[in-house]
């Protein structure tokens, strides 16, 4: 089942209407599961037609898709190559890991994620399409980012989509287990926990650059 969405875009109406089923697909995933969310909730909260949303993705899952997308493109923004000139490397990947343990913690994605996992087991395609629109694309961004910095030649990285894995991993740390089973971290334990990874790898990484 192809889990790609149309890209029926055009006039700008178009647009306002792709954006609104995109926020209705994305409060009615996240509140329901992909299983118990229907295409026609969520075409009325849209304010369009059924049809209108057909129109504009393949199908349920091409919608699933294109709306997890649009969620962790909040979290992509995050994501600057270039840098302003000013802020240190470290800064900058400060600023990433607590704007990725941030995005990762909210209430309604850890509940999302729980829904998702559970559907996963009697649709394993679900989980397949949330790992591509989600985590695998973040993935991606985070080695191209890491891909940059080491070729700038701050940092030495010889497999950038490992690193990725590693900064993530570091970054979330315990506190993400504790999370998921009730007990949040505090936000001291946290940025505690974000500080002592970004210093672990760029010792492991720049020799502590």
């Amino acid at each position: 089942m192809s889990i790609a969405p149309k890209t029926n875009l055009g006039r700008p109406a178009n647009l306002a209407k792709r954006e609104a089923i995109l926020v209705a697909a994305r409060d009615a995933f996240f509140e329901h599961g992909y299983g118990a969310a229907a295409i026609e909730q969520i075409a009325a909260a849209a304010g369009v037609s059924k049809v209108t949303v057909y129109n504009h993705f393949s199908d349920k899952q091409g919608l699933f898709a294109a709306a997890i997308e649009r969620e962790c493109e909040r979290m992509r923004s995050h994501f600057s190559i270039e840098g302003d000139g000013t802020t240190s490397l470290r800064d900058r990947l400060l600023h990433i890991g607590h704007a990725m343990v941030a995005f990762l913690s909210r209430p309604e994605m850890v509940q999302f994620e729980r829904r998702i996992a559970a559907e996963t087991e009697r649709n394993p395609e679900i989980g397949l399409a949330f790992l591509n629109a989600g985590p695998r694309r973040m993935k991606a961004t985070m080695a191209t980012f890491l891909t940059a910095i080491s070729q700038s030649g701050a940092l030495a990285i010889p497999d950038p989509a490992l690193a990725a894995e590693q900064f993530a991993a570091m970054c979330k740390g315990f506190g993400n287990v504790e999370l998921r089973f009730g007990a949040p971290p505090s936000a001291q334990s946290t940025q505690r926990r974000v500080e002592a990874a970004v210093d672990a790898f760029l010792n492991i990484y720049g020799g502590g650059r």
